[in-house]
């Protein structure tokens, strides 16, 4: 018998294109750096993480059968992740995202994510139609979900009875996918996980720190909420209360993938068995490290 995930992530899986560069920068800068290209998208970068800890996780995602998506494919299975459940499309090509990253952190970047928009809910048969569950008998693990996906598909996950029993943990990818989480605010399913400016704009308001965003979110609907903010206090707010944790200062080398990176050693510490207390820090100080340059990705 095959033996099951530990997890789901469920999202975007493509490749990065990261120029980075010392210098600061401003519009229209012209300066000497690094360019990178690496397997990118908030689910694969989470199942990566995972997959450094020893986890089994499971992608659910769209892949072009293309020459960047076979190679995409090939490193996840030398990596320890479960593709088998991968969407692959003859039409769509294997998206990618491009970022520019200076000495104040993320200049600028583009996710052109439209493959897994335009792929949909076909990302989820295996989810919602067997051999992963069904309406009948729903998936019960973590699944680790991300924004990238559409508003309407994020509003049919929150609500949909394959997914009833599941725990689910919500990025919403970037600060102009924010909103793509109400869904869930509305159904009062998961825990969201958001930066101090995502968490503004689901409140549409704006906070100062990390427990009062986190404490909004909770009055909005959310069943649980995860606010950081670089390196300052976050926050994971619950109905039993809120437990704030400050992150190690260290040198920022890297900004691009540190909230997936984060989720993840959540995720990871808590499946471990991990206190709230304990996940919190663990998470901050694996995000730490990886900012810094010494948490080989």
């Amino acid at each position: 018998m095959t033996r099951a995930p530990d997890i789901l992530c469920i999202g975007s899986a493509l490749w990065d294109v990261i120029g980075r560069s010392p210098a600061a920068m401003r519009a229209g800068s012209d300066v000497p750096g690094r360019i990178a290209t690496v397997p990118g998208g908030v689910a694969l970068n989470i199942a990566m993480a995972l997959a450094r800890q020893g986890l089994r996780p499971a992608l659910l995602s769209v892949v072009g059968r293309d020459i960047e998506g076979d190679a995409l494919i090939g490193l996840c299975d030398r990596l320890g992740i479960e593709t088998a459940h991968l969407y692959r499309s003859d039409d769509l090509p294997t998206d990618r995202y491009m970022a520019i990253e200076g000495a104040g952190g993320l200049i600028a970047a583009i996710a052109d994510a439209h493959s897994l928009e335009a792929a949909g809910a076909h990302i989820l048969t295996p989810l919602i139609g067997g051999p992963l569950g069904d309406a009948e008998t729903p998936y019960e693990g973590l699944v680790a979900l991300d924004g990238n996906l559409t508003e309407a598909l994020l509003a049919e996950i929150a609500v949909h009875p394959a997914m009833a029993r599941a725990d689910l943990r919500v990025a919403p990818a970037s600060p102009g996918k924010a909103e793509r989480l109400l869904p869930f605010l509305r159904a009062g399913r998961g825990t969201l996980y958001v930066n101090l400016e995502e968490a503004g704009l689901l409140c549409r308001d704006s906070f100062e720190a990390a427990e009062p965003a986190a404490l909004a979110l909770l009055a909005r609907g959310a069943a649980r909420a995860i606010v950081t903010e670089g390196g300052r206090p976050c926050c994971d707010a619950t109905v039993e209360g809120a437990v704030t944790r400050k992150p190690p200062q260290v040198l920022v080398t890297r900004v691009t993938g540190a909230g997936d990176t984060f989720m993840a050693a959540h995720l990871a510490a808590e499946r471990a068995g991990a206190s709230r207390e304990d996940a919190l820090d663990r998470a901050l100080e694996t995000a730490a490290r990886y900012v810094s340059g010494d948490l080989v990705p």
